[in-house]
């Protein structure tokens, strides 16, 4: 059945038709749309989603672009976007960028052409300031084709944004290991091109310089779980007198304990570990991992939200909190 054939059962024009069934800025009087939804109820007709994104001027359609959707960090924000668009009755299309800017600004420009709604961009701030410019660029486009933008984990930008206080709760978590009474540090930092990487680095060591502490090694490596294997046996290999191993995510720290337990190195017993993100699959690692927990369903949510809503870029600011565990455990 078509949009003519409902028009004529209806005894109505076409386009009085495709307003009241896809939708416009004109609305037909009531009794009108009534009788063109009787027509369409009756003959079966579903309405065309190009049509509808024609005379809305977007779709029901919201974008979520995730920088790596096999890290249990993101998924867990895109499950949080995902639940809050299911109940507004919105679709999600997602893409994985892994991490590369120009997949990330052609996936964006894809959702623009295609007349999305809304988009949600789940990464990692990146320090490259001709990536940052080109992104920005995009994002402006985006925004000025009418739809609406949510960044989690990337400040800056000219749009809603949620960040996470990724300073403060490494800085934090420094205090708590330091009072614990660890004072021997190896820092598995991440890429230097990853701001959320930097911040967290920088935060922890302020964190230990406020007991005149420093750390004894910072070691970078890819923000995943086999970068922090990796670099955990790189300290290891360096025979440095150490008491602890801080990873500015989870999963380097759950590759580092896997490391270790390869090495022979008992946790806690020989050596401390602790994370950052309290990712889901903790609840599987043990010794239980000490980390800074994020809100991060409820972060993906809120970020669904403003980006539905539109208006002026705001920015707010989800709190972190240290979690102790057994990886920490003295004594």
């Amino acid at each position: 059945m078509t949009l003519l054939d409902v028009a004529q059962r209806a005894g109505v024009s076409v386009a009085t038709a495709s307003r009241v069934l896809n939708g416009g800025d004109r609305v037909p009087r009531p009794e009108l749309q009534e009788r063109v939804r009787d027509a369409a109820a009756a003959l079966g007709y579903t309405p065309n989603a190009q049509a509808q994104a024609l005379a809305k001027s977007s779709t029901n359609v919201v974008g979520i672009l995730v920088h790596d959707i096999e890290d249990p960090y993101f998924a867990a924000i895109a499950n949080g976007v995902m639940r809050a668009a299911d109940e507004r009755g919105l679709l999600v299309m997602m893409a994985s960028t892994f991490r590369d800017a120009d997949r990330e600004i052609a996936y964006l420009s894809s959702l623009r052409a295609q007349r999305a709604r809304a988009a949600v961009m789940i990464g990692s701030r990146r320090t490259d300031a001709e990536a940052l410019a080109r992104t920005e660029h995009e994002i402006e486009n985006f925004l000025g084709s009418g739809a609406g933008l949510a960044l989690v984990s990337q400040a800056g930008m000219p749009a809603h944004t949620i960040e996470p206080d990724n300073r403060a709760g490494a800085a934090e978590l420094a205090r708590s290991l330091v009072g614990l009474g660890l004072r021997k540090f190896g820092v598995l930092a991440g890429p230097e091109a990853l701001a959320t990487a930097v911040d967290r680095r920088e935060g922890f060591i302020a964190g230990l310089a406020e007991s005149g502490l420093q750390p004894v090694a910072v070691q970078a490596g890819d923000f995943t779980r086999d970068g922090g294997h990796a670099a955990a046996e790189e300290l290891l290999d360096q025979k440095l007198d150490l008491d602890c191993l801080f990873a500015v995510n989870d999963v380097m720290a759950v590759g580092a304990m896997s490391a270790l337990r390869a090495r022979g190195v008992d946790v806690p017993g020989d050596l401390a570990v602790a994370g950052f993100d309290d990712i889901a699959t903790l609840r599987d690692v043990w010794p239980g991992l000490t980390t800074v927990r994020l809100p991060l369903e409820q972060m993906g949510r809120r970020a669904l939200e403003l980006a539905v809503e539109g208006g002026e870029p705001t920015t707010e600011t989800f709190r972190a909190e240290v979690v102790l565990r057994e990886s920490t455990a003295r004594g």
